[in-house]
């Protein structure tokens, strides 16, 4: 099916969280000679963070996507847990002129897990790639960030429970070494790690008799 897109957008609320949840997938898509392009919509900036942490993120995110092949990255530079305080309409409509921009026909976006930010992004995508007369998009995915997605209240809060899922055995290796590349992330994080998402990997692809996969959750299919 991966065969049939031209032109992918995943949105990701901060750097990582592209590699975190779609990095093989990515590569996979990459090995198809299909067009990748990657939104990220925050990061650790002032006033909670150091402007120099941010820069490290956005140096370590080029990286990881150089691995991947990622053809283009839109940061949008919005301050992590602040998403909120952003005006509804003009926090939609940044997302939504890069996905015009793009005008990707399949697209990748976080599930609404215990992370506001990604609640948030979830909320705006939805609102911003609903089926409209001339939109290409035939498909969109949500996909679940290691640690955050993990955390939600069971029964309380959306549980990811995926019904799509794609083999990045041939891919796993470059995912990791994405990774890697996010040292400011992964080092001394007991929750996100290599291990970890090789854990996950190799779960998801236990789930499909797979050596590694990713997991998904279909929110539209139209073709």
């Amino acid at each position: 099916m991966l065969k049939t897109f031209k032109k992918v957008l995943v949105i990701a609320p901060h750097p990582d969280d592209e590699t975190l949840g779609v990095g093989g997938t990515i590569k996979k898509l990459k090995d198809l000679n299909k067009n990748i392009n990657l939104l990220v919509v925050g990061g650790h900036l002032p006033p909670l963070y150091t402007q120099k942490e941010y820069e490290k993120t956005e140096k370590e995110c080029r990286k990881a996507c150089k691995i991947l092949g990622v053809k283009k990255i839109f940061f949008l530079k919005k301050i992590a847990t602040q998403f909120n305080e952003e005006p509804v309409s003009r926090f939609n409509k940044s997302i939504e002129n890069v996905i015009k921009l793009v005008d990707p026909d399949l697209v990748f976006i976080p599930f609404p897990d215990r992370h506001i930010d990604h609640k948030l992004v979830f909320e705006a995508c939805m609102v911003c790639t609903r089926p409209k007369k001339n939109s290409k998009i035939k498909m969109i995915l949500s996909y679940e960030t290691l640690s955050e997605t993990h955390w939600n209240a069971n029964y309380i809060e959306p549980n990811f429970v995926p019904d799509v899922f794609i083999d990045i055995t041939k891919q796993y290796k470059f995912k990791e070494k994405a990774l890697m590349k996010y040292s400011s992330q992964i080092k001394n994080n007991k929750a996100r790690n290599i291990q970890a998402i090789k854990g996950l990997a190799t779960f998801r692809g236990s789930q499909n008799s797979k050596n590694f996969c990713e997991a998904f959750k279909l929110i539209r299919i139209n073709f």
